[in-house]
């Protein structure tokens, strides 16, 4: 395993505890508010620290271009779907969905960056996406499944997100620092949220409570700066479909948790897809050639 596998790995276990933490303060606060708070507190930290280095801005409007766009899709769309889904999905299921972001990320990296995965790479990832499916078709046809329905839609809004933040961050990984970019992304994408937040209902009826200030903590500072920050580090030296292909590893996670802390059963169609999830992290995550050479890395 290599020095990025292991940040990937990381990134992963920091975003599939993502969902538990979303569902503990979802009733303390209108989810809108809750997102852009999230959002907010990560960006300013991370700013806070690339000032103290002394980091410098983005000085192109190609590098304001691509940090405006992660902020968009990653972070408002990404935050506006996850935090709608878990109101219709367990987190359980919730993150074994979203693990369908290898495939739309590997598809925009052929189409926008070049990359050639090859075909064992291509084979991991129809792979992992057949697991993901067998987990979530039974939930889906059970009872209440229009709301599952519901929900899986709103997830896929915030897997389209990241799937186009992921082509975003790679375009500017190299020139700018990690907290600099990764900061302003998120105080960027917090605007949209906080603005459809405003419109809602009662956007400031936020219940103070230990619960939440526990919750908004954790999801904001590791599940959120810790974790851009490191998958900015990623991307600047795996290509996009390669460290895309690790959120495989996400299903793995979401069957333990859902199964330690939500009561979820783990049936036989649930161990099956997370058995191909973990090959087809294995296949597509085999290293191919770079086809599309990074620019230089300026210093900061």
């Amino acid at each position: 395993m290599t020095g990025p596998h292991a940040l990937a790995i990381l990134v992963m276990l920091l975003w599939a505890g993502c969902y538990p933490f979303i569902a503990m303060g979802l009733s303390d606060a209108p989810h809108l508010t809750f997102a852009a708070l999230r959002a907010l507190l990560a960006g300013g930290g991370l700013l806070a620290i690339a000032g103290a280095r002394k980091c410098r801005l983005p000085s192109s409007a190609a590098e304001w271009g691509w940090i405006c766009l992660t902020g968009l899709s990653m972070t408002s769309l990404g935050y506006f779907g996850m935090f709608h889904a878990s109101e219709f999905v367990s987190p359980g299921l919730a993150t074994m969905i979203e693990s369908l972001q290898p495939m739309m990320a590997a598809i925009l990296a052929f189409l926008f960056l070049g990359e050639r995965p090859r075909l064992v790479n291509w084979t991991g990832l129809v792979l992992g996406a057949v697991g993901v499916s067998l987990v979530a078709a039974p939930k889906i046809l059970a009872a209440g499944g229009d709301q599952a329905l519901n929900g899986m839609g709103f997830v896929m809004i915030a897997t389209g997100g990241v799937a186009a933040g992921n082509i975003a961050i790679k375009n500017v990984s190299a020139s700018v620092d990690a907290s600099m970019a990764m900061g302003l992304q998120l105080v960027i994408g917090a605007v949209p949220l906080a603005l459809l937040a405003a419109f809602g209902p009662d956007p400031l009826a936020i219940t103070w409570s230990a619960r939440f200030a526990l919750s908004l903590t954790v999801l904001a500072l590791p599940g959120t700066a810790l974790a851009y920050w490191l998958w900015h580090k990623v991307l600047q030296s795996l290509d996009v479909s390669e460290a895309a292909s690790f959120s495989f590893l996400v299903p793995l996670i979401g069957v333990s948790a859902g199964a330690a802390f939500f009561g979820e059963t783990i049936g036989g169609n649930v161990a099956l897809g997370a058995m191909l999830a973990a090959l087809g992290l294995y296949l597509a995550s085999s290293r191919n050639p770079r086809t599309s050479p990074l620019p230089g890395r300026r210093d900061h």
